[in-house]
């Protein structure tokens, strides 16, 4: 599923295309209002932030509509910036009010490409790493052949650190995306489940610990 992010805040949008990302959706990004009239044909979903810079989002909502049947999940900053009756009038499907959970998200993706009769889903993606292998639509990883069994959370840890292996992920950056953006739990939590992540693939050396940063993903051959 190719999702059109349509966002003229850069911070919010590279955050989107991170989680979508690692959702296994493809993302394509603007933050002008005409250029995703013109994209949104490509696109199987839009996200359409309504404060652009150059074009109204309400009306870009409009003129995507008056030629296509792409759902579109409008983001607003403010709960009273649109009721339900503008959106059946602007021919959105689905409204969030900034700041929204990540998870909320995905879960109004689903419900909205269920509900206009798209792909629910992303294709299934197999992502090798060394001797570990990641199924992303099965939620299954092995290692030399051996599937590893790992709670929701150990998954969605792991998934993420693979999205770039090499790279340092910050601790606060996985709290948002593995948890929640809004969740205020104890972060011993993630040393936790990176300390189970550890002993369940069998080679620590994987998992470094970037002292003051976060981690990085190292897979051995």
């Amino acid at each position: 599923m190719n999702v059109l992010v349509v966002e003229d805040d850069l911070g919010i949008a590279e955050s989107l295309r991170e989680g979508l990302a690692r959702q296994g959706f493809a993302v394509t990004h603007t933050s002008s209002g005409r250029t995703a009239v013109e994209q949104a044909a490509d696109a199987d979903l839009v996200l359409l932030d309504l404060g652009l810079p150059d074009l109204d989002g309400k009306e870009v909502c409009r003129q995507i509509r008056a030629t296509s049947i792409v759902p579109i999940i409008v983001l607003t900053a403010r709960g009273d910036e649109i009721d339900r009756v503008v959106l059946l009038e602007l021919g959105a499907d689905d409204y969030l009010v900034k700041p929204f959970g990540f998870r909320e998200l995905v879960a109004r993706i689903g419900a909205v490409t269920r509900r206009t009769g798209q792909a629910a889903g992303p294709p299934t993606t197999v992502q090798r790493i060394g001797v570990m292998t990641i199924d992303r639509d099965a939620h299954r990883v092995s290692v030399d052949g051996r599937d590893i069994d790992m709670t929701p959370k150990e998954y969605a840890l792991l998934a993420m650190l693979a999205e770039r292996p090499g790279a340092v992920r910050s601790r606060e950056d996985i709290i948002d995306q593995v948890w929640d953006a809004h969740w205020f739990g104890p972060t011993k939590t993630l040393d936790v489940h990176i300390s189970a992540l550890r002993r369940k693939l069998g080679h620590p050396e994987w998992i470094t610990t970037i002292r003051g940063v976060g981690y990085r993903l190292e897979v051995g051959a």
